[in-house]
């Protein structure tokens, strides 16, 4: 069953890349006590995700630090050298935003937000969201019904609802 507003993120790793390497990061520490926006895509370097979700959410980056959101974090099951990667490609990192794997897909099934497309390739992905939680917490969930699509996902359809 898919996470909902009201319920509790899980706790669980995702992976960044570090001065080190890859290294895992708690997501209950990334969420306790903070305001949090997790967007997530069924993957780096593809269309719709390189071309308007994660620049929705460069675009409007200031204005959710504005209404007190700690950090925004890009979440796709990638592996950390491609996200590091495609963070730098797109202006996300020199932006601000925290591009985090999920190599394993481990955080994407515990939400129920997996699927899969043969035809394109994608396995084991995540589908195209955008949630804002406070303390672990989700307050606000868009989730779109196709996977191409970008519209109650993106920045400006996020923070249109805070």
């Amino acid at each position: 069953m898919a996470i909902s507003t009201g319920d509790t993120l899980p706790d669980v790793n995702l992976i960044r890349l570090g001065a080190e390497g890859p290294e895992a990061v708690s997501l209950s520490s990334l969420t306790k006590g903070r305001k949090v926006v997790i967007f997530a895509v069924p993957g780096a370097y593809t269309p719709t995700c390189s071309s308007a979700h994660v620049p929705s959410f460069i675009r409007t980056k200031g204005d959710f630090d504005a209404k007190g959101v700690d950090e925004i974090i890009c979440v796709s099951v990638n592996d950390p050298f491609v996200m590091n990667a495609w963070g730098e490609a797109t202006g996300a990192t020199e932006a601000g935003l925290t591009m985090l794997s999920d190599a394993g897909s481990e955080f994407t099934k515990a939400i129920g937000m997996d699927f899969d497309a043969p035809p394109a390739g994608l396995i084991a992905r995540s589908k195209r969201y955008a949630m804002y939680a406070e303390d672990g917490v989700v307050k606000v969930l868009q989730a779109e019904e196709n996977p191409g699509a970008c519209d109650v996902s993106g920045g400006e359809a996020l923070l249109d609802s805070l």
